[in-house]
């Protein structure tokens, strides 16, 4: 008689469309396929990447978006379902899943993600946000497991919170390569990209100061007057207006679209002739991965922290350096004149979807065994 599955749970406010979220689904997928039962707690069930959570993932919604309101309701949720691990992302879920255990006096492993550079975010966010470190300082230690997601932000939180950086471990976000690589091959009806278009430019993130696209749409004003080209940015956020504006300012209306939520990027990212990241800091950017894993030229900037990391310093892309826009323009005319660095597809097989999934079941305490049946491996 089989025994029963390992029961894991993330923990979200919901599923809005940022690299984090992105990251929840693509585990959730990975741990289903690893045999694992599978529970996503929202504070409430909303967000684009909704619908690309896998069916056998159970949704729990605490039906508040109020974290403080939902941490008695993700507590009576412990109690009850008692999931062997609880997994979260971002502040201040993480405080509140901390709390939650020890309010349920269950014996859940619960393990926090840092997602970002906090002494930099917190530095350059106003609002709640800004007292994220000492809420982490406070209560990180309580943790079971501390996840960064690069060598540079678990060194920024070691030495924000005084927890050894030992304690925390490293693991990178996946892509899922494959998955990338056969959506970029999917029709993309926009006519920039018809033959005999001018090359298109690209940027992909949140419409936030984090990412500084004012420095990249500076940099293609440079760069347009030297070549013809266009710029696309795919992304939503509270500073779209702010964007806009600067476009027609600059006089560029005709030249740059800021295009929203894409479902599918990576077509974009496919014909795009470079990808460009302008943040002013990272935790660790996925886009740059995907860009990667469909051939496509990338440019970052060298923030803190990630990008250098992502790109093997520079072996696999243009680093410039943060708001230099003349530095990122000239990096963007050097690809369009055919000056590109190759990607060793070996260097993404460690971000593979298979090889992440594996080292977050090790920190959470999941055994997965397997059986051999006459049509090969399965999860047991």
């Amino acid at each position: 008689m089989s025994q029963a599955k390992p029961h894991v749970a993330f923990y979200l406010r919901m599923l809005s469309g940022g690299g984090a979220e992105r990251v929840i689904v693509n585990l959730a997928q990975g741990f289903v396929q690893k045999g694992v039962k599978v529970d996503l707690v929202l504070n409430i069930v909303k967000g684009p990447y909704l619908e690309q959570l896998s069916s056998e993932v159970r949704i729990i919604d605490l039906k508040t978006p109020r974290l403080l309101k939902g941490l008695p309701r993700l507590a009576r949720y412990l109690k009850k379902e008692r999931p062997q691990a609880l997994f979260s992302a971002l502040h201040y879920n993480n405080e509140i899943a901390i709390l939650a255990k020890y309010l349920a006096r269950v014996s859940t492993r619960v393990v926090v993600s840092e997602r970002n550079t906090l002494s930099v975010r917190a530095k350059n966010i106003t609002g709640s946000e800004r007292w994220s470190p000492l809420f982490a300082r406070l209560s990180y230690s309580w943790a079971d497991g501390i996840v960064a997601v690069s060598q540079g932000v678990a060194q920024d939180l070691a030495n924000l919170t005084g927890i050894p950086q030992s304690q925390i471990q490293v693991i990178y976000n996946p892509v899922k390569t494959l998955e990338v690589q056969n959506k970029a091959k999917e029709p993309l009806e926009h006519a920039w990209f018809a033959n005999g278009e001018p090359p298109v430019i690209l940027g992909v993130g949140r419409l936030h100061k984090q990412k500084d696209f004012p420095t990249l749409i500076q940099a293609f004003k440079q760069v347009r007057e030297v070549q013809t080209c266009r710029l696309i940015i795919l992304g939503v956020g509270p500073e779209k207006q702010k964007l806009i504006t600067l476009v027609e300012e600059l006089g560029l209306k005709n030249d740059v679209a800021i295009l929203g939520f894409a479902k599918n990027p990576y077509a974009y990212m496919a014909q795009s002739t470079v990808f460009v990241l302008s943040s002013a800091w990272e935790g660790f950017s996925n886009v740059i991965l995907e860009a990667m894993a469909v051939g496509t030229p990338v440019i970052s900037t060298n923030c803190q922290s990630g990008s250098a990391e992502a790109l093997d310093n520079g072996k696999y892309g243009l680093l410039v350096s943060v708001g230099d826009s003349q530095a990122m323009a000239e990096a963007i005319l050097q690809v369009l004149s055919g000056q590109t660095k190759s990607v060793d597809l070996a260097w993404l097989d460690q971000f593979s979807l298979e090889n992440i999934t594996q080292q977050y079941l090790d920190i959470l305490g999941i055994k997965v065994k397997m059986a051999v049946l006459e049509n090969g491996l399965i999860n047991e």
